[in-house]
């Protein structure tokens, strides 16, 4: 099957993109499964005394390639967190079905609730439901509770998947059941204490007997469900040799099952083309890029040009194939009446909408994850269509990247009223535009205003001056042309020279990936000089990245200029410079120092890079005395402590002086303070305290991770790894729970107690988001791997490819960890005595 692509075209307005499906199923409609709307489920635990979790040796083969026995453990698992959210549901239904028999009973006499007509419309085919799933759950209950290896039941889930024909009748009237009761509820107060309050019994060995749900939540719950079984399938079949005998019958209950949801859920792609009146003149260009314009509220890529006088800002009209491109001029302003408002002016403009930094990292994952499928695909010779899709895929994520990742404001305001937004994402590039148009408006310019034939001509000339020619995606660059560097640049920012004036003066660094610059690091502000020399080290992931920008700022103290707008920079720019990143000069083991000169100012900094899967061996310490390199359960033996020393006192330090620091754990700390910090914790110096307190906040976060970094083996050890894999591709929330915290029980006793300890340490960080500005997914972006990545033995061949930075297994432990932090607190001892119960909603 194809991918269903509504459009040919791409519309950089933004609002025309294609709807894709969701990966992992052409015909499986959109499920949401992050624990805070998918519905959370009582997770039925094994007995304490279960083995521990077995490990798939390939969790997509099937039959030979993996150890059958194996596979089948996983099978109970997933059955038995389904059993527990069947449960769940049949007590769902019967709470709906229960108010019904009272109200036919009232429907005849001379004060009726509701009548018959409406009855059976809101309650229409829930009785057969329930009695189709009662049966299901009744056959498959003594299966799993009596397991054993050999037991069948394919055919209960191929006749469960025959009887979808009632779905498709409750699925066909659901809205306007909803609207009845709706209706019902509006017109007949009984009828909406009833509705509002409907009481579903709580699982067999929950704590909670009773729990207050809304008819019009459990109305939904069918339709969820169908979606539901559909994600045990897929489990179920992921883990069934094939040459079980229930094998074909889950393919077949699978095939009728995404049949009936593609037949529930085609949706139709709104198109809309945007009219414009075209306009036009020419002139000398001097530069043009693309930049995103903030315009009625919503994001939209256009294509700018800085004529000798004039800035004129375009998008591309969409064309028939084969005719000529064209632009179409959104507006232009004559040079001599473009103005920069200053900040305390912009305090009028319309805010920003910034995008969660979680949902542009959830899109980088995904951007990677095709990227390894394309390479792979060439590797083994795919099909150009196979290649062809994923590639459009890519480049519609990467579009979406583009348009929402920029925050930086740059306005324009033109004298005779109006002002433009653009939104970009580094201050380099806004200080060129500003610097560009300032340069030219120190000729002598005239106002004007231009015909509309002479806009005609000057738009029209766009198309064949123009210097950027593609939107700068990764997937428009050509096979041969680099990829970039992945892996680890350390630069050192030592000092700078050439300033006229004693100034406060700082620098920051912006390196590109995924197509566009971003600001990496910053040193601190040298006070007062015309020569400061900072030495500051800092470690920058590289993601494809080709350069390195290095910009030199005054620091603004005036209370009046301080900005109004989060992402507004109000310090003046006193120089900038850029340089490639080489691969060949840049990849050695030595230091290599450079200079970059900007406006008469010089600035001196050192650089070495690392490949990724270079800086990411695990190796243990030679000296078992210290605490870095050296195993978990060796240190708290030595220490008599539940949790290291040094998590305990970074975490303390973190949270004392750091926990609203913007980008705490993400900003990287100086190197020389961090390995200061390890040497001191190594020796157990008894001056840990007093240099903690004086320490930069940003070194202590940084000695924490670099401490789970150097661990010999993962804290979430080598051996359960394959099945955090596992149990994380898991779809089915109710199995997930169950081997995630089948897991956790796993772990040795110092490892979860350290991890639990950590986990709730970064919950409390992330609850400061608005003012840290780090969400659960930020950290757990840097956590994860961090945590769970295998030490060398293990990992052989994970890191085949450079760009497989975020590769699936990079993203699989990111979502480990953002799995339990966003689960409910989980406690030790109740974990330990396998009775943790999570609330009932389905």
């Amino acid at each position: 099957a194809d991918f269903n692509y509504g459009a040919d075209e791409y519309d950089a307005e933004g609002n025309e993109e294609p709807k894709a499906l969701p990966e992992g199923s052409e015909t499986m409609p959109y499920i949401d499964e992050s624990p805070t709307m998918s519905p959370q489920l009582s997770a039925r635990g094994q007995e304490s005394g279960d083995s521990v979790l077995p490990t798939p040796t390939d969790g997509l083969g099937t039959g030979g390639e993996r150890d059958a026995g194996k596979g089948l453990e996983m099978r109970k698992l997933v059955l038995s967190g389904f059993l527990a959210s069947e449960e769940i549901y049949i007590n769902q239904l019967e709470a709906l079905l229960l108010p019904m028999k009272p109200l036919k009973a009232t429907a005849t006499t001379s004060q009726p609730v509701l009548t018959l007509q409406q009855i059976e419309t809101i309650f229409y085919k829930i009785q057969d439901i329930y009695e189709i799933h009662k049966e299901f759950y009744d056959s498959l209950c003594p299966k799993v509770q009596q397991w054993d290896s050999n037991i069948t039941m394919g055919h209960l889930f191929q006749k469960l998947a025959s009887r979808l024909g009632v779905y498709k009748a409750f699925v066909d009237n659901y809205k306007i059941a909803l609207e009845t009761a709706e209706k019902c509820s509006q017109s007949n107060y009984q009828f909406q204490k009833i509705s509002e309050e409907l009481k579903v019994k709580g699982p067999k060995d929950s704590k909670e007997s009773h729990t207050s749900v809304t008819m019009e939540a459990l109305l939904y719950k069918p339709i969820d469900r169908v979606m539901r079984s559909t994600l045990v399938l897929h489990d179920l079949l992921k883990h069934t040799p094939a040459d079980h005998p229930d094998y074909p019958l889950l393919q077949d209950a699978l095939r009728i099952s995404q049949n009936f949801l593609s037949s529930i859920n085609e949706d139709i792609d709104p198109r809309r083309t945007a009219v414009t009146t075209p306009k036009g003149e020419t002139r000398q260009l001097v530069k043009d890029g693309f930049l995103v314009e903030l315009s009625e509220g919503s994001r939209k890529l256009r294509h700018v040009f800085l004529f000798t006088d004039v800035l004129l800002c375009a998008k591309l009209k969409k064309t028939a194939v084969g005719k000529h491109q064209q632009y179409d001029c959104k507006w232009y302003v004559p040079l001599a009446d473009l103005v920069f408002p200053s900040p305390e002016e912009s305090e009028h403009c319309p805010q920003v909408h910034v995008i969660p930094d979680h949902e542009l990292e959830d899109m980088k994952m995904k951007i990677s994850a095709i990227k390894s499928e394309v390479q792979k695909e060439k590797a083994n010779k795919g099909q150009s269509r196979a290649i062809e899709r994923l590639k459009k895929k890519m480049f519609e994520n990467e579009f979406w990247l583009l348009l929402n990742s920029p925050a930086i404001p740059f306005r324009i305001h033109n004298r005779n009223g109006k002002s433009y937004l653009f939104l970009l994402s580094s201050d380099y590039e806004r200080s060129e535009w500003r610097e560009a148009i300032q340069k030219l408006q120190k000729k002598d310019l005239q106002a004007f205003v231009l015909s509309s034939v002479e806009l005609q001509v000057l738009t029209g000339s766009c198309f064949k001056l123009r210097t950027v020619h593609n939107i700068p995606v990764t997937s428009n660059k050509d096979d041969d042309e680099s990829p970039g560097l992945y892996g680890f640049l350390h630069v050192i920012v030592h000092s700078a020279k050439g300033f006229k004036q004693s100034a406060n003066l700082y620098c920051t660094l912006e390196v590109d990936s995924f197509g566009y610059f971003v600001s990496k690091a910053k040193t601190r502000v040298f006070r007062d000089t015309t020569e400061p020399q900072w030495n500051e080290e800092f470690e920058i992931e590289l993601e494809g990245s080709q350069s390195l920008r290095i910009l030199c700022y005054e620091k603004c103290y005036d209370k009046t200029k301080l900005n109004k707008d989060n992402n507004e920079i109000v310090d003046k720019i006193m120089g900038k410079g850029q340089i490639q990143l080489d691969p060949q000069a840049v990849q050695t083991k030595n230091w290599h120092m450079d200079v970059i000169e900007m406006n008469g100012i010089k600035v001196e900094f050192s650089m070495k890079f690392t490949s990724r899967d270079m800086s990411l061996k695990r190796t243990p310490s030679k000296k078992q005395t210290g605490v870095f390199g050296v195993k978990i359960s060796v240190v708290t033996k030595r220490e008599r402590s539940k949790v290291p020393y040094i998590v305990r006192q970074c975490i303390e330090e973190v949270e004392k002086r750091g926990i609203e620091e913007v980008g705490i754990y993400r900003i990287s700390g100086v190197a020389t303070d961090i390995q200061a910090l390890k040497a001191v914790f190594d020796a157990n110096n008894k001056d840990i305290l007093v240099m903690l307190s004086d320490m930069d906040i940003n070194a202590i976060a940084g000695t924490l991770k670099l401490y789970f970094r150097e661990l010999p083996e993962p804290l979430l050890t080598d051996r359960l790894y394959p099945a955090f894999m596992e149990g994380i591709a898991l779809s089915d929330p109710a199995a997930k729970e169950n081997c995630m915290m089948h897991l956790l029980r796993s772990l040795p006793d110092p490892n979860l107690i350290t991890f639990l300890f950590l986990l709730e340490h970064l919950k409390r960080v992330a609850e400061k988001e608005p003012i840290n500005k780090m969400s659960l997914h930020n950290l757990a972006t840097i956590f994860g791997p961090t945590l769970l990545r295998p030490s060398e033995g293990e990992s052989k061949g994970h890191l085949t490819l450079a760009s497989d930075i975020w590769s699936h297994d990079v993203m699989a432990q990111v979502q480990v960890l953002l799995y339990y932090l966003q689960h409910p607190p989980i406690n030790f001892t109740e974990l330990k005595r396998n009775t943790l119960y999570f609330s009932t909603d389905v």
